[in-house]
């Protein structure tokens, strides 16, 4: 069995829907350098290696899916005030695309991962775990859940991860410590809700998490989170330590002073405890933080 799976893993032919972005360039770098051959979308930013893909065109998807042997459909439509503003895009990034691509995957048993999120919780009583009761709040929220029962209809065996808060290296710099960085390295006030509670996740662990959670043949939902739940205004000060910027003008702020056009989930966060007990490690923000920085440097030559 061993030799079947190590021998499964490097003849990997992946398909990475969304490749671009965050967790979709965590998992192409990764799969390429365990040596499996990867094929990375990209829509609206392409980057070094993608191929372009709208998901809505599902014969187009359709193509793609029908040479990989695994697919992970990290693409979605995340700006969560937007989807208040379009809700018909939300609902057809979010649970149509990845619904259509789970069919054709299961019809040629090919595994099949989609990226979800806490918002499918309304944030009353977290941390949450896979099977507590789901009541989203916003249209974004509705959208990933319905798309996660959208996936799970048409691909029984499919993984659904349900994660928040992704950090790490990422060409666009849109995740939360890029602004954070900018923000404070430019000496503007940051005003950060203290009441908006999460579990921070290092991208790099996410992908790995994914492809080790493929080679176990795992299906289903499943939280995939840092093992820490805490608010914004504590997150933004550990990024803060971590790249020895001064917090002084980041100030704590409740969430309802802030204005945003969807409501937001508070006392949230996705607990591990199933995670944790397939042997997959994820790292506290203090690591993951001090990973990001390092990595950034290298880059930087």
């Amino acid at each position: 069995m061993a030799r079947r799976r190590a021998r499964w893993r490097a003849e990997l032919r992946a398909l990475v829907v969304g490749a671009s972005g965050q967790v979709g360039g965590a998992l192409a770098r990764q799969l390429a350098a365990r040596g499996s051959t990867a094929v990375g979308t990209h829509h609206g930013a392409p980057a070094p290696g993608t191929v372009p893909l709208d998901v809505s065109d599902h014969a187009a998807v359709a193509a793609r899916v029908a040479v990989a042997d695994v697919v992970f459909f990290t693409a979605a439509f995340s700006h969560v005030d937007g989807c208040e503003d379009d809700p018909a895009r939300a609902f057809a990034v979010n649970r149509d695309a990845p619904a259509a691509a789970a069919a054709l995957a299961a019809r040629r048993h090919a595994p099949f991962v989609l990226y979800s999120t806490e918002y499918v919780f309304d944030g009353a009583a977290g941390p949450y775990a896979e099977d507590d009761p789901v009541h989203p709040l916003s249209v974004y929220g509705r959208s990933k859940l319905e798309g996660e029962r959208a996936v799970l209809d048409a691909h029984p065996d499919a993984l659904v991860l349900r994660t928040t808060v992704v950090y790490g290296v990422e060409r666009q710099g849109k995740n939360f410590v890029y602004q954070v960085l900018r923000r404070v390295r430019a000496g503007e006030p940051i005003r950060v809700p203290s009441d908006q509670r999460s579990s921070p996740t290092y991208v790099e662990d996410l992908a790995a998490a994914s492809l080790a959670l493929v080679d176990k043949r795992q299906s289903g939902v499943l939280n995939v989170t840092g093992p820490e739940v805490m608010d914004r205004h504590a997150f933004t000060r550990e990024i803060c330590r971590a790249f020895g910027l001064d917090a002084r003008r980041v100030e704590p702020v409740a969430t309802a002073s802030l204005g945003q056009q969807a409501p937001r989930p508070l006392a949230a966060g996705l607990r591990i405890d199933r995670l944790t007990a397939l042997g997959v490690v994820m790292r506290a923000p203090a690591d993951g933080l001090a990973a990001m920085r390092a990595a950034m440097e290298a880059r930087r030559g």
